[in-house]
Parts: structure tokens; C-alpha cells; sequence
């Protein structure tokens, strides 16, 4: 059993959630602080790069497995276009409204 979107604990990384099951850049990137940085399984990557590849040019899906730490990690079956079905780890920083920064990898 999965937890939607709407049901995560965290109002700011339930939106992001909802944004990329929507495939909604738009709102995903606004949901950013203008300098947030992201790494993908220990490696620093570029935000905008990244999220288009592995997110929005790939139909990427987040299903919510389980949620810790107030709703800011998450246990996830991630799927793209490229990559198929993997279980993923994403761990975020909120500041105020807005995520500063986000970590993801296979977990």
C-alpha cells in the first residue's frame, strides 16, 4: 500500500510529490528555493538538468512507500521511461515554504 500525496505529512513535500505525479515543472520548480541543490545517490548534480532527465522528460512517478522525520524522508517506488521501477530513498530540506534542497538515491 502506497500514501498519496495529499496524505504526506509535510505540506511542502507533498505538493512537490503531487507535482511530479501531475508532471507539473512548472509548480515543482516553484516549490524551490532559487538556489536549491539536489544529490543523486551521493553525487551532486545540477537541479534543472537533472529533474528534466530523470522527472519530466522520462514520465517520472513517485509512489510513496513510507514517510519518516515529519513527512521529510520518503521511501519511494520511483519509475521513468529510462529507468523502469526502483526503490529510492529522497530526503529534503524545507526552508519555510520552499525546499532548499533534496537527496535521492537507491535505497
Amino acid at each position: 500500500m502506497t500514501i498519496a500525496p495529499g496524505k504526506l505529512s509535510d505540506p511542502v513535500v507533498s505538493r512537490l510529490v503531487a507535482a511530479v505525479n501531475a508532471h507539473d515543472r512548472s509548480t515543482f520548480l516553484g516549490l524551490l528555493t532559487p538556489d536549491a541543490t539536489m544529490s543523486d545517490d551521493g553525487s551532486d548534480r545540477d537541479v534543472q538538468e537533472w529533474i528534466d532527465k530523470e522527472i519530466f522528460d522520462s514520465g517520472g512517478h513517485m509512489d510513496v512507500v513510507s514517510e519518516s522525520d515529519g513527512g521529510r524522508a520518503l521511501l519511494v517506488n520511483y519509475r521513468n521511461d529510462t529507468w523502469g521501477e526502483m526503490r529510492t530513498a529522497w530526503r529534503f530540506t524545507v526552508d519555510g515554504d520552499r525546499i532548499s534542497r533534496f537527496e535521492t538515491g537507491q535505497a
